[in-house]
């Protein structure tokens, strides 16, 4: 369903720096947990999930187990049904993943996908086949974690950044632009944010038929506030419910 590719998309589509680096990241740990209400229009069409239950080893590698689940409402069960799980496991010296999974139920569609990044040897591992990859590539659930480590204080409105994303055997280009900050009012409370766009050069998964806007939290923790597109009718947002478990006190919410 349309719909919920592009849900997926605006939760976590972001921004990656090209160059190799560690980072000495602080905007999260394991314990987070963000709930998010998916809309419609003015209808809630489903609910979204990102937290960081727990530690994990791959290929020798300590990383941050990540998951991201959307699933419909029961209301929209009767007409499309919507169960998709996403993990990945970050690095947590680097934010880069080192597995990527993908299991989706959409319907009488299911998909299940897994990738296993080997940057020892700049290869990723797939039910498809073996696949170069640059250095420090991202899936797009790594790219928004490594997004919310950078330092936006010296960006200047229209600056823009560039992600590297690896899928379906394809690493793809995508930059991102800057657009200064707002505050926005969600069911968790009003925020001070930065605002960002996704810009996108190839379709594919990334492809939408109207801009796409995110706001993150404007302090250290750089959470998603909100997420928004325009559609062929109406819009979809998705807006921050709950927050659990965040590494630093939440500096933006005023209200």
């Amino acid at each position: 369903m349309k719909i919920f590719s592009v849900i997926l998309f605006l939760l976590v589509c972001a921004i990656a720096l090209p160059a190799q680096r560690a980072t000495h990241q602080q905007a999260f740990t394991v314990g987070e947990k963000l709930t998010f209400d998916v809309n419609y229009g003015f209808v809630t069409a489903g609910y979204a999930e990102m937290s960081i239950p727990q530690y994990d080893t791959v290929l020798g590698v300590t990383t941050y187990k990540v998951l991201f689940t959307v699933r419909s409402t029961p209301t929209f069960d009767l007409f499309f049904e919507v169960r998709d799980r996403y993990e990945t496991y970050l690095d947590t010296a680097t934010i880069i993943p080192w597995r990527f999974e993908q299991h989706l139920k959409e319907g009488k569609y299911k998909r299940d996908y897994v990738a296993l990044f080997n940057h020892r040897i700049q290869k990723a591992i797939t039910d498809e086949g073996e696949f170069a990859i640059p250095p420090d590539v991202h899936d797009i659930m790594s790219a928004f974690y490594y997004a919310r480590t950078i330092d936006y204080s010296q960006f200047k409105v229209g600056q823009r950044i560039h992600l590297q994303n690896f899928f379906k055997g394809k690493t793809n280009p995508l930059d991102v632009k800057y657009l200064g900050k707002q505050k926005v009012d969600v069911k968790a409370g009003v925020f001070n944010c930065i605002v960002i766009e996704p810009l996108v050069k190839e379709g594919g998964l990334f492809k939408s038929e109207g801009r796409i806007l995110i706001w993150l939290s404007d302090d250290e923790n750089k959470i998603p506030v909100k997420v928004s597109t325009k559609v062929v009718i109406g819009s979809i947002d998705a807006e921050l419910k709950e927050y659990y478990g965040l590494r630093n006190e939440l500096k933006a919410k005023i209200e």
